[in-house]
């Protein structure tokens, strides 16, 4: 019975988790539209949201500290928890990079509207999808999927580099855009932090399930 108590609460741990996932989600998607819309609207949600995802945050880690204390797990269950703990902590930085997106937003309302030539709506689908992946993989237990995952990483890298190239040759032929240039290099850069967030989930679920620590095995392979 003790056994099945336990299980249920991982069982809740998970559920917990992914809700707070949800969150996170929540959070990329409306930055990236408030960015997009202009929206100071959507800026004030994902403040709102971000203070919803660092509760969450707190009431996960209490729980998962308090099962690691009181029923001291083993092996595939103790790499749960400990992935749960790590991931938790992913996901509050996801919705941290989404709010400094919705605060470039708030800082461009006063310029003009330009054209940049990023595709931030691209970007902002790409991380998203990442994210999306990376629970998928969690929920399923699927490791392959996780790994597909972190392949994905060096796609979101590239177009962060194509957005900083462009938007400084624009600062160079139009240097009256800088700010708006600026701005969206910053915006590109948070994108692709959230993408590496993503990137560190699936590598912790690859943990939890195979018991084995691959984070630095892809910039291994590409030395």
């Amino acid at each position: 019975m003790p056994r099945i108590h336990f299980h249920q609460q991982l069982a809740e741990l998970k559920d917990k988790l992914l809700a707070m996932a949800a969150l996170a989600q929540q959070a990329v998607e409306s930055a990236v539209e408030a960015y997009l819309q202009r929206d100071k609207g959507l800026c004030k949600f994902v403040k709102q949201n971000e203070a919803a995802i660092n509760t969450a945050q707190r009431e996960l880690d209490e729980m998962a500290y308090e099962l690691l204390a009181k029923e001291q797990p083993m092996a595939v269950d103790l790499r749960f928890i400990l992935a749960v703990i790590k991931i938790n902590g992913d996901l509050e930085r996801v919705g941290d990079q989404s709010m400094a997106i919705a605060r470039r937003t708030k800082d461009i309302l006063s310029f003009g509207e330009v054209e940049l030539p990023v595709d931030f709506a691209a970007m902002g689908e790409y991380a998203a999808r990442m994210i999306r992946t990376s629970l998928q993989a969690l929920l399923d237990g699927d490791a392959r999927l996780a790994d597909s995952v972190r392949e994905m990483d060096d796609e979101i890298d590239r177009m962060n580099r194509r957005a900083h190239a462009d938007l400084l040759a624009l600062i160079e032929q139009k240097p009256q855009l800088t700010q708006q240039a600026m701005n969206g290099i910053l915006v590109a850069k948070n994108l692709e932090r959230i993408s590496d967030h993503a990137s560190n989930i699936a590598t912790d679920v690859i943990f939890w399930i195979r018991g084995a620590d691959v984070r630095h095995q892809l910039s291994a392979a590409m030395d």
